[in-house]
C-alpha cells in the first residue's frame, strides 16, 4: 500500500445548499471518490441565503419557506432516520434543479421528488412544521462560518481542518476522481497554504454559462456570488 493510500483521508463532513450549482457539480465528484475508495460522506448544510442575506431583509427562518433553507430541513429530517436517505434527497432535488430544470425550491415540487423517492410527500409539511429541522441546518452553517468559511462546497476533516472547494463543472470519475482526491487532500499537509486559484477567461465563463443552464432557466431567485474573502 502506498504512503498516499495509507494517508487518505476516510471520512469527510461534506457542507452544501442545493441551490449551489458548484455544490452540485463537487457532490457527483465526491460520491465517484466514495464509490473508488469507500469514502464515508457526511452530508452537511450551509445556507447561501443567509451568508448572501442584504442587510435589513428576513433571515431564511423568518420566513414561511425559503428555498435552499427549506430543501435543507427536508434533508434534516431524512438524515434522523438515515444518512442515506439524506444523500438520495440531495442527488434527486440536486439533479432535478441543475441537471432537469426542475424547481424542487417549490414545495409541491418537492413532494413529487420525495414520492418519485419512494417517500412520503408529508415530510415536506412534517420538516416545515418542526423548528429544530432549521435549528439543525443552522448550527451546520455556524460551524463552517466560526471556521472562516463563506461558501460551499466547503468539506472538514476529522482534524478540523476546512477545504473550500474543489470547484469545478465536470467532475471526474474513476481513477481521475481519485487523483483529485489526492490533490485535494494534499492541502491538509499544508495548513498555512490558503488559495489557488485558476483564473477564468471567456472560454471558461461560456463554458460555466453552458453547464448551469438548467439552473439557471429554473430558479426563482437573483444569484448573488460575493468575492472570496
Amino acid at each position: 500500500m502506498s504512503e498516499t493510500t495509507r494517508q487518505r483521508p476516510t471520512v469527510v463532513d461534506f457542507h452544501f445548499d442545493i441551490m449551489c450549482p458548484y455544490a452540485y457539480q463537487t457532490s457527483l465528484w465526491i460520491r465517484n471518490v466514495r464509490d473508488e475508495t469507500g469514502l464515508d460522506i457526511r452530508w452537511r448544510f450551509f445556507s447561501l441565503e443567509e451568508v448572501n442575506r442584504d442587510e435589513g431583509k428576513k433571515h431564511p427562518w423568518e420566513r414561511e419557506w425559503s428555498y435552499g433553507w427549506s430543501m435543507m430541513r427536508i434533508g434534516a429530517l431524512l438524515r434522523r432516520t438515515d444518512m442515506g436517505l439524506l444523500d438520495r434527497w440531495y442527488e434527486a432535488a440536486g439533479r432535478a434543479l441543475h441537471i432537469e430544470g426542475r424547481k424542487p425550491h417549490r414545495p409541491e415540487v418537492a413532494e413529487i421528488l420525495l414520492a418519485e423517492l419512494g417517500l412520503d410527500p408529508g415530510l415536506v409539511n412534517q420538516a416545515i412544521a418542526d423548528p429544530t429541522t432549521g435549528d439543525e441546518v443552522l448550527a451546520e452553517h455556524e460551524r463552517v462560518i466560526a471556521m472562516g468559511g463563506f461558501g460551499v462546497p466547503t468539506m472538514i476533516f476529522d482534524d478540523d481542518q476546512a477545504i473550500f472547494g474543489p470547484v469545478l463543472i465536470d467532475p471526474p470519475a474513476g481513477d481521475a476522481a481519485v487523483r483529485l482526491w489526492d490533490l485535494t487532500t494534499g492541502w491538509l499537509e499544508f495548513p498555512h497554504v490558503y488559495e489557488v486559484q485558476r483564473p477564468k477567461g471567456r472560454e471558461d465563463i461560456d463554458a460555466i454559462a453552458t453547464a448551469f443552464a438548467p439552473y439557471l432557466n429554473a430558479r426563482d431567485w437573483f444569484s448573488v456570488q460575493n468575492p472570496t474573502p
